[in-house]
């Protein structure tokens, strides 16, 4: 394989957030809407260097923006409430006369219907229909007692901000509709959990695309270096439109430079502007030989290599790859994977060993090593993360599966069945421990390890508010309740599949199969290993091999450090 790493790949699906879908969730609904910045992440080590674009420029549009609005959920079995009288009912019940809504009123007043308030982020360079998780809540003073069953209608939602003592709306930026998933450990009383918030995973629709850009410091602002910023990052970023070269900087004014996310770098968008602003702006011939040799030592220091590695990246020629697959043969482990990830930028094949084994064997790096694989267009990268889906580590396979969803959706091992448009449905024929795996974050999914799963009977099972599973012997009754409805009921054998499918076609959503297995594994009656989120989780500590051990309380034993 080669390194072109100016091409597109025509089958990589434009997903923002895997760089965020990696982050694992603390706790199963713990809150999403964590105020964290990439700009926060941004190395400062170029901004030091005033021969490089950070030296002279700062990111722009790199945080997160929130959300909100005021929103109507139907469809819950009498634990609604008439929401008391506010400045946020009397917003609602505008907006549902402005769809025509009759009777706004008596709909608010049903038990079968809430008043939530409805938040999201968008994140930094997220694009016209791009998706987004969303998080609801009922309001203070509500009488509902819980969200399970409920569907989130449709619901505009606008960024706001506190101007003049007054709350303020902004343009609406978002769409939010969806099945509200409410953490099935939450029992109905409220004690056990909570029952009154819930999440939309991929309920929010983006309107409008968010830009990137840099901003050139106050004293460097010119309109000639707005251009030379410009020029010197569409000589290392650009791509073909019709055969003709397009760049990826447009200098707008003379303090800012317009920027569009280059394809590759779509799911790390803060990788993406430390290697920007790596860049540099201005050197001869002679200067980058010498800056070569110094970056080839600092990368090979374990102290230097992370920078050092972007910087090559940023270069991104011939001798910077030579420079980096060097990096990729060093004994320490840290320099291996920091060139590896570059190369991995750069789509040059030599890096694929090296994440491989970081993704198995390294959870310190693990989260970034899958990131940089999926962004490769390199059918060795594909081979090796198939095979890592049969490994034992649970986030391994989980984080081998979304790598190759992002690279190749369509591929026969891992696309969804088309049982509904709802949430992903996969069934992976692999070896390995038989795992089930279902999301709460980002793309409701269901993932089957292994193509054998089977329920044990004797069982009883919910699956949301009215759909119940009784199970003996060798048969599964799926039976869906409703008011004023008629009894529907499905007989299948135990078979997972089975009972998925008939969850499904009595019109079961994705809350309602979460629901469903976690009981089921609850209460000892799903064999299989059932894990939720299990995503690399960035930010850990990487442990030399030397420190690599731990002590057992219990023996005193020295022993490695497992998988997760």
């Amino acid at each position: 394989m080669g390194h072109s790493y100016h091409q597109h790949s025509g089958i990589r699906l434009a997903i923002a957030g895997l760089g965020c879908a990696l982050l694992a969730l603390t706790g199963c609904m713990g809150p999403i809407l964590r105020q964290q910045s990439p700009d926060a992440e941004l190395t400062e080590a170029a901004a030091q260097d005033n021969q490089l674009v950070g030296g002279v420029a700062h990111p722009h549009g790199m945080g997160y923006m929130k959300v909100e609005a005021i929103g109507l959920v139907t469809g819950l079995n009498s634990t609604g409430g008439d929401p008391p009288l506010s400045g946020q009912r009397a917003g609602l019940l505008a907006e549902m006369n402005r769809m025509d809504i009759e009777d706004p009123n008596a709909v608010l007043a049903s038990p079968q219907t809430a008043m939530v308030m409805i938040r999201g982020l968008l994140h930094p360079g997220i694009q016209e229909g791009d998706k987004f998780d969303i998080e609801v809540a009922t309001m203070a003073r509500s009488e509902t007692s819980s969200l399970r069953g409920g569907w989130l209608m449709d619901t505009r939602l606008t960024e706001t901000a506190v101007l003049g003592g007054q709350v303020r709306k902004g343009h609406p930026m978002g769409l939010a509709e969806g099945a509200i998933m409410v953490d099935p450990s939450s029992g109905e009383d409220g004690e056990e959990g909570h029952t009154t918030r819930g999440r939309i995973l991929g309920g929010g629709v983006a309107k409008k695309s968010r830009g990137l850009g840099l901003i050139i410091d106050h004293q460097h602002q010119s309109i000639r270096l707005s251009q030379a910023i410009g020029k010197s990052i569409n000589n290392r970023f650009h791509s073909y439109d019709e055969g003709q070269r397009e760049g990826v900087a447009t200098p707008k004014t003379d303090e800012y430079v317009e920027l569009r996310l280059h394809p590759r770098y779509k799911d790390n968008v803060s990788r993406f502007m430390r290697v920007v602003r790596s860049i540099p702006l201005r050197e001869s011939p002679s200067q980058r030989q010498t800056r070569l040799g110094q970056l080839r030592d600092q990368l090979l220091d374990p102290v230097t290599t992370s920078t050092a590695a972007l910087r090559l990246e940023a270069m991104g020629d011939e001798q910077a790859i030579t420079v980096l697959q060097e990096g990729v043969k060093s004994e320490d482990a840290e320099v291996r994977f920091r060139a590896a990830e570059a190369l991995a930028y750069l789509d040059v094949t030599e890096a694929v060993e090296t994440l491989a084994n970081v993704a198995r064997d390294e959870p310190a790096f693990r989260a970034e090593a899958f990131l940089a694989l999926s962004a490769m267009d390199d059918g060795v990268a594909y081979e090796e993360l198939t095979e890592l889906l049969s490994t034992k580590s649970a986030e391994t396979r989980y984080g081998a599966f979304r790598s190759i969803w992002h690279m190749a959706p369509g591929d026969p091992l891992i696309r969804s069945q088309a049982i509904t448009d709802k949430f992903g449905y996969h069934i992976l024929d692999v070896k390995g421990p038989a795992m089930v795996h279902v999301t709460r974050s980002h793309r409701p999914e269901v993932v089957l390890f292994g193509k054998h799963h089977r329920l044990q009977t004797p069982l009883v099972l919910d699956a949301g508010p009215r759909i119940m599973i009784n199970g003996d012997g060798d048969e599964i009754k799926i039976s869906r309740f409703g008011v004023n409805e008629p009894t529907q009921q499905r007989t299948v054998s135990t078979d997972l599949d089975a009972v998925i499918r008939a969850i499904v076609d009595l019109g079961g959503d994705y809350p309602d199969v979460v629901q469903m297995l976690q009981q089921a594994k609850e209460t000892g009656v799903l064999p299989s290993r059932f894990k939720v989120n299990a995503l690399p989780e960035g930010g850990r500590r990487h442990a030399r091999e030397t420190e690599n051990t731990e002590t057992t309380v219990e023996t005193g034993k020295l022993k490695k450090q497992e998988n997760v």
